[in-house]
């Protein structure tokens, strides 16, 4: 950028002058070192241990979409935090969940949530669900020499789309590469798990509380089965972060809602340790 102009208390034209309404390709052109994938890389032999966030899971239901995440992040075999949050509002009607290097992950969720804002502001209007799920995808993107150390961020974004007005769900790879998802989807560590549970409990009919009730009940069988992912903690309080995206804007449940499932859960599997059974035919 200009050189400093304090003295003369003016901002440097870069800001006045008009130009691209991604604030991605404006500090791209203006100050390049500070976009995470254009920092100098050193040389690194061997793993790097940092802290993973997993599992992140969403389903669709007529009037929207929900996006929960359990709360466990490791560092290798160990619990690095037991009640960290994966999922974060991207703007009024997106969210986005993390999975993979947690430090990483937050970053560009929180430069995403910056790009939705200087797009709002510049053009006056918000950008389609679509251009956000490429937006996010271009992130990805640029998040790869770091992911080819072992750095990888693998988010779920989902959000209402105000032109199909519907729910939609999308999915990426390490290289940020996109994919639509139908009824539900998940990712991180424990996603296979997570899918298998959805694929038996997920209906296209459900209501908000029996998608919110799916979700949970598929963290449960990821954390069964995937020493990354963290069951709901009844004793220490700590529950799934659920939200909900409807044509209303996102909505996060309150740990007293989320707190009301996860117990009826519970209840449930004192039974059923296994969950609920799917019917054969």
């Amino acid at each position: 950028m200009e050189a400093n102009t304090r003295s003369t208390g003016r901002l440097p034209a870069a800001f006045l002058t008009p130009g691209s309404s991604s604030f991605m390709d404006f500090l791209g052109a203006h100050s390049p070192g500070l976009l995470p994938g254009n920092r100098p890389l050193p040389p690194v032999q061997g793993a790097i241990e940092a802290p993973h966030g997993t599992t992140i899971v969403a389903a669709s239901f007529p009037g929207g979409v929900v996006l929960a995440g359990d709360r466990r992040a490791t560092m290798g075999n160990v619990i690095a935090q037991r009640d960290i949050e994966k999922v974060f509002p991207a703007d009024e009607y997106s969210a986005v969940g993390i999975a993979g290097t947690a430090g990483l992950a937050v970053e560009m969720v929180k430069l995403f949530q910056l790009e939705l804002e200087h797009f709002e502001k510049v053009e006056g209007a918000q950008l389609s669900l679509e251009g956000k799920a490429n937006r996010l995808s271009t992130m990805i993107r640029g998040n790869l020499g770091m992911a080819m150390q072992g750095l990888a961020v693998v988010p779920l974004f989902a959000g209402w789309d105000v032109d199909r007005q519907k729910g939609r769900i999308f999915s990426y790879d390490v290289t940020g590469g996109r994919s639509e998802e139908h009824g539900f989807a998940a990712t991180g560590s424990g996603s296979v798990f997570a899918r298998g549970a959805l694929k038996k409990l997920y209906r296209d009919d459900f209501t908000e509380n029996q998608a919110a009730t799916a979700v949970v009940q598929a963290l449960y069988d990821a954390a069964d089965d995937d020493s990354a992912t963290g069951g709901p903690d009844l004793a220490r309080r700590i529950y799934p972060i659920v939200t909900v995206i409807t044509e209303d804007g996102f909505r996060k449940l309150t740990e007293a809602e989320v707190s009301e499932i996860v117990r009826a859960i519970h209840e449930r599997r004192l039974d059923q340790p296994d969950g609920p059974r799917a019917a054969l035919l």
